[in-house]
């Protein structure tokens, strides 16, 4: 069999029987005000803090994003990384190296230690863009996201999520000769509940790509950041605890086996109320009319 092998210091082997892959978010300046803000100041040493907590918390891999416009990103990144790799705590796990700015993300590959994932690339700018990104990956020997996403827009329905996912696949295997265990592909959560008929289906779409993903494109991993499908309910953390939950519950059985999750935001799944638990499944699996 082939395996996704990763690794910091220590490596990270995720076979069929892996239980889920979390991911930790909060070493992302978009993710997190904080982080954002102590990497603004050039306070890396608070900074690394923050890594050192995603990894006390359970986190297995660290996603780190430094993509905003008031800082150096592509430094940040090679700081950050170079200084990780000088604490064995943190440098322990493998890391996700995310940005939407090719720069950065080869700038992180050059520094970086261990087996790493790069976050991510996408068939947007085309085929050959695509195929020359792979190419480098490949060189560096990381693993790679593939977003669902090509030259006429994000997929935001089942067929596309599918069609995406297959071309970017025969694509990296065929003509770039890249590792299928080494893909990993994000197929958009959306959110759902958010009053417009159209976007009623988002999860159950997500779920239903997942199990056809996994299914007919042999060896990959499914991720994806899970928070997104509970937007419409910020501010109220129970329901979006017990969204994140019944979506997790869904989407890993049909083959999502790594994900962004904040782990204090998520409720046992058997231990969501019977009649909330009722209420967001209609919402997720899209189970009554009214369930927009």
């Amino acid at each position: 069999m082939r395996y996704l092998k990763l690794s910091g210091l220590e490596p990270l082997i995720i076979t069929p029987e892996s239980n889920f892959v979390n991911v930790g978010e909060r070493t992302n300046v978009a993710g997190s005000k904080k982080f954002l803000r102590l990497i603004g100041e050039g306070n890396f040493t608070e900074a690394l803090e923050i890594a050192r907590n995603q990894v006390e918390g359970g986190a297995q891999i660290l996603d780190v994003n430094m993509d905003d416009g008031l800082i150096d990103g592509k430094a940040s990144m090679v700081k950050f990384l170079n200084l990780i790799a000088s604490e064995p705590d943190i440098a322990r796990i493998p890391i996700m190296i995310d940005s939407s700015r090719w720069e950065i993300l080869e700038a992180g590959l050059q520094v970086v230690q261990g087996k790493s994932v790069v976050n991510s690339i996408s068939l947007k700018e085309g085929e050959e863009e695509f195929i020359r990104q792979a190419k480098i990956i490949k060189r560096y020997g990381a693993a790679v996201i593939v977003m669902a996403f090509d030259e006429v827009s994000q997929a935001d329905n089942y067929q596309r999520r599918i069609e995406i996912a297959e071309r970017s696949y025969k694509i990296l295997v065929d003509k770039v000769g890249f590792p299928p265990e080494d893909i990993i592909f994000d197929l958009n959560i959306f959110p759902v509940a958010t009053g417009m008929e159209e976007h009623r289906r988002n999860a159950i779409d997500f779920i239903e790509a997942t199990r056809w993903v996994r299914q007919n494109l042999p060896y990959v991993s499914v991720s994806g950041g899970v928070s997104n499908v509970s937007f419409s309910f910020r501010g109220n953390d129970a329901v979006r605890e017990a969204m994140h939950s019944v979506f997790l519950y869904h989407a890993i059985k049909a083959g999502m086996n790594m994900g962004i999750v904040n782990p204090t935001m998520l409720e046992v799944y058997d231990e969501i109320p019977k009649d909330l638990l009722e209420l967001v499944e209609d919402v997720i699996l899209d189970r009554r009319d009214d369930a927009t």
